[in-house]
């Protein structure tokens, strides 16, 4: 390795060369964003698919790609982190001009922790906080609607209550350049706003609308398309999204959401990201903040499709958090304890990190490898709005007063691949970072009766809108499903996990002995994907009451024709469309509207 001095025009080279390769980044992710559009209007939801995997390869690719670049271009520098030093410096001074700053930050870590596999952070050769502590560029973004003023920078296009509900609702439709034409606009027009009225009736608001806020981005995600903004009723902020379909004969308004809860659910952590163009991301996710306020930022950039700067503003969170952990210290998760995953969480935060164990217990074959991949099954697959996202976390660096005894005990244990341990410090080499969910069975044990049976139903539902988006759990347990705080049932255990279309789902041969029937193990040929519903029913672990509601509304699980025909639609290449809000969002068709729309 050199010494110092410092080659000016090498590290002037390596700035450069990491700014060019993000600027290619970012304008392969805009395209394929650019392109959702266009799959909307022609109804391509299988190229809304294959872009939705095409952009969550780009960022690995453009990181594999520039880190072969500056490896060759430092040559023997590689890990000479004065020279890094350096480098962050012109590279900060690029990003003046730069409207994604904060992304184009993110980039760079990656690459150094890539190069240095840095254990915690290192402010030299990182940016652990932002250089700009305001926006180094003023609003400029195409995606909104109202050019910025002399006085101020707009980023909505803001529509003044002057008129009734429905004509101001009307000029809002009519406002965005969808491509295609609406079935009805004026139809749509009159019944979001009824909605409205009625919501502001029923939250006390004065009823009359000063002005709504909409982000003039339209937000696509599988073959729905959103707008998003706000509704002012005096000192009333209510947020307001409107679901846009696009049928054979034209767009309809399928949905209006004018709870928090509902809109916060539209930006799930079980929902796959949003295809929005947007030039400067801060602004856009500063104004959905106005919007959902309880919303991590960390969430709305992860929601919007900026994942990997997403996880940049958790750890910063994270890092926050470690200068008080030893008051608030992480702990074993509530719950069974996993056969494959040590799971724990701090007290009062709605985070579980998930570590994989050195061994697993019997009758667990997987491996580490397979665990691994099955996470990655589930980062590059539809979620459907049952599978819990994760990001995925190395070397993290934690002072041991951040663990409680017991935890520390199971990770010297049963985590020593994964885990270091020294006198006052803990390196977590990988782990996966989750949104923190009630286990079901824990929830079902204290929950009253009527709360019971409303998951219960809920469960089934989950376990159908897995099979329908090609999901098999592998393990339909109660322990592999959590409940969200808005009462969602979802599943969080990937181990067993596989497509649905690698199972074969058979009825049980008769026995033809009463031995057979009641030996231990099978009395005929099953083979490692063969799987019997009928047999779900002796694994539920429902109490007598709760098992008799979950039949009453979902036995069809228990006939192999289920899952044969959910097989055969995604064969046929019929995809479905799970609503991300309830049926009581949804707005009333018309009695002569297509089978299509009448399927829900």
């Amino acid at each position: 390795m050199s010494q110092l001095p410092v080659n000016n025009r090498l590290t002037g080279q390596g700035a450069a060369a990491i700014y060019r390769a993000f600027c290619t980044y970012r304008s392969r992710f805009k395209d394929i964003t650019r392109r959702a559009s266009l799959r909307f209007k022609n109804r391509d939801w299988h190229g809304v698919r294959a872009d939705a995997i095409q952009r969550l390869d780009l960022y690995r690719d453009a990181v594999d790609r520039i880190e072969i670049e500056i490896r060759r271009l430092l040559a023997d520098d590689i890990q000479h982190k004065k020279v890094w030093a350096f480098i962050k410096t012109a590279y900060s001074g690029m990003l003046n001009q730069n409207d994604d700053w904060e992304l184009a930050e993110t980039f760079f870590n990656s690459i150094t922790r890539r190069i240095f596999a840095t254990v915690g952070v290192d402010a030299e050769i990182e940016f652990v906080n932002t250089d700009f502590d305001t926006p180094p560029t003023p609003t400029t973004s195409k995606i909104y609607h109202t050019p910025p003023t002399p006085t101020t920078a707009k980023i909505y296009h803001t529509f003044k209550g002057r008129r009734s509900t429905a004509r101001l609702i009307r000029m809002i439709l009519a406002d965005y350049p969808l491509m295609a034409s609406f079935k009805d606009i004026e139809y749509d027009a009159r019944q979001v706003g009824a909605k409205i009225e009625i919501h502001l009736q029923k939250i006390g608001a004065s009823g009359k609308i000063d002005g709504i806020d909409m982000a003039q981005s339209v937000f696509y995600r599988g073959m729905g398309a959103y707008l998003v903004g706000r509704i002012f009723s005096g000192a009333t902020l209510v947020p307001l999204a409107i679901a846009l379909l696009n049928k054979t004969d034209g767009i309809v308004v399928d949905g209006v959401l004018l709870d928090t809860d509902d809109v916060s659910i539209l930006f799930s952590f079980t929902r796959s990201y949003f295809h929005v163009e947007v030039d400067r991301p801060y602004d856009l996710i500063h104004f959905l903040k106005t919007i959902l306020p309880h919303k991590r930022i960390a969430e709305l950039y992860i929601s919007t499709g900026f994942n990997k700067h997403g996880k940049t503003e958790l750890y910063r969170e994270l890092l926050d958090h470690m200068t008080v952990c030893y008051i608030d210290r992480f702990d074993i998760s509530p719950g069974q304890r996993g056969m494959v995953m040590i799971v724990f969480n701090l007290p009062n935060d709605d985070l579980v990190f998930k570590l994989i164990r050195d061994r697993f217990d019997t009758p667990k074959k997987t491996t580490r490898r397979e665990i691994m991949a099955k996470y990655d099954l589930v980062y590059r697959h539809d979620r459907a709005g049952r599978l819990v996202d994760a990001q995925t976390f190395e070397h993290l660096k934690f002072d041991t007063s951040c663990f409680a005894p017991q935890l520390l005990a199971e990770l010297k244990q049963d985590a020593g691949r994964t885990v270091r341990i020294g006198n006052d410090y803990i390196v977590v080499d990988h782990a996966y970072v989750e949104r923190r969910v009630t286990p079901l069975d824990v929830f079902l044990n204290e929950a009253d009766e009527p709360q019971a049976q409303k998951i219960v139903v809920e469960w089934g539902n989950a376990i159908k809108d897995l099979a329908v988006s090609n999901i098999f759990p592998g393990d339909i347990l109660l322990k592999n499903f959590g409940v969200t705080r808005h009462g969602r049932v979802v599943f969080y255990d990937y181990d067993e996990l596989c497509l649905l279309t690698s199972c074969r789902f058979r009825k049980l041969p008769p026995a033809y002995e009463v031995e057979n029937e009641m030996a231990a193990e099978p009395w005929f040929f099953v083979d490692e994907n063969d799987v019997f519903p009928e047999e779900f029913q002796k694994f539920l672990g429902l109490r007598a009451s709760l098992r008799d509601v979950f039949c009453e509304h979902h036995n069809d699980l228990f006939e192999v024709s289920f899952w044969q025909q959910a097989q055969q639609m995604i064969q046929a290449g019929k995809l479905p469309h799970i609503y991300p809000y309830a049926r009581n969002c949804r707005l009333k068709r018309k009695r002569r509207f297509d089978s299509e729309e009448n399927r829900s």
